[in-house]
């Protein structure tokens, strides 16, 4: 009994349990985004712009209070501030605007899925920058993540779409949003770290597209559900689920981390089928795999790199 107590409180396995939390948080908030596109009438613009200031403040409170850091050191340096600027405004916006405009269009479980391409889409990247052919391993992730696709928005059928064409174009940007998302602010992150850089990221996101769409127009259904289901989104789906994550890379890797994250699209599609009745059939749950399948591969082509 001691030995199962002393297992349980192992930091190895807090880590685990939070960034375990912190994925299904950040699932369950897309199928809850998707209950109050389809059902309450809100509108995209107006949760991105208010969830991306208030989670943004939230961000950069923790920061101030937990991690007891001056939330302005970044706006010091030029170089910075620029930086800082093009992230929050094509990085943070990008990324959130084009997930939940794939979730308004389509479902959760297909727009979270298809932002899990991004790994893919980075090895890319990476190979193309390098100006070598990706390896062997990454092109088996490549082909799994294409045929994983094609099954997932055409059941198989490739003479129709089991999702809408602008579900699936959402969903592929919000893939490459991801990508530059997770691949340009490198530099921010080693020197700023996480809490102040995605803060500010999200201050400036919504900031920039509070010009285009004001926090307070409105659109959608106001009830003690709705209300509830945006609370959820900003504070549970943003604010504690980037708190546990990044807790959670105190006591294990970022690349153990990053796989056990795979966790988000699977609450997505579980609880979107079991609450809002989304159909999903053996062809999207296979593909579903298939595309998830990729991060393991890539993440073991990444880890054999490291050791070579």
């Amino acid at each position: 009994m001691n030995s199962q107590v002393a297992v349980m409180s192992s930091p190895r396995t807090k880590g685990i349990i939070l960034v375990l939390i912190a994925a299904t948080l950040w699932g369950v908030s897309g199928t809850v985004a998707q209950y109050l596109f389809h059902q309450q009438g809100f509108s995209t613009n107006w949760l991105v712009v208010n969830r991306l200031i208030f989670s943004g403040l939230g961000l950069l409170f923790f920061a101030h209070t937990v991690g007891k850091q001056n939330i302005w050191s970044n706006w010091r340096n030029k170089q910075d501030i620029f930086r800082l600027v093009i992230f929050g405004v094509i990085g943070m916006f990008g990324c959130q605007y084009t997930y939940f405009a794939a979730i308004e269009h389509g479902n959760a479980a297909t727009a979270t899925i298809l932002q899990y391409l991004a790994p893919v889409i980075i090895a890319c990247y990476l190979s193309f920058r390098a100006k070598s052919l990706p390896a062997k391993n990454e092109l088996l992730a490549i082909g799994l993540a294409l045929f994983g696709t094609f099954l997932l928005v055409t059941k198989g059928n490739i003479h129709s779409l089991s999702i809408s064409g602008s579900a699936f174009i959402w969903g592929i940007l919000s893939a490459f949003a991801l990508a530059f998302y997770s691949l340009y602010p490198g530099s921010l992150l080693n020197k700023w770290g996480s809490l102040l850089t995605v803060g500010w990221g999200m201050m400036i996101g919504g900031i920039a597209f509070s010009i285009i769409h004001p926090p307070w127009k409105f659109q959608g259904q106001w009830s003690l559900t709705s209300f509830i289901a945006v609370v959820f989104v900003i504070i549970f789906g943003t604010l504690i689920a980037f708190f546990c994550y990044i807790e959670s890379l105190k006591y294990i890797r970022a690349s153990e981390a990053s796989l056990l994250a795979c966790v988000e699209p699977l609450s997505a599609a579980f609880l979107a089928v079991a609450w809002l009745q989304v159909s999903f059939g053996p062809a999207e749950w296979i593909g579903s795999i298939l595309i998830i399948a990729t991060i393991f591969i890539l993440s073991a082509v990444k880890r054999k790199s490291n050791s070579a």
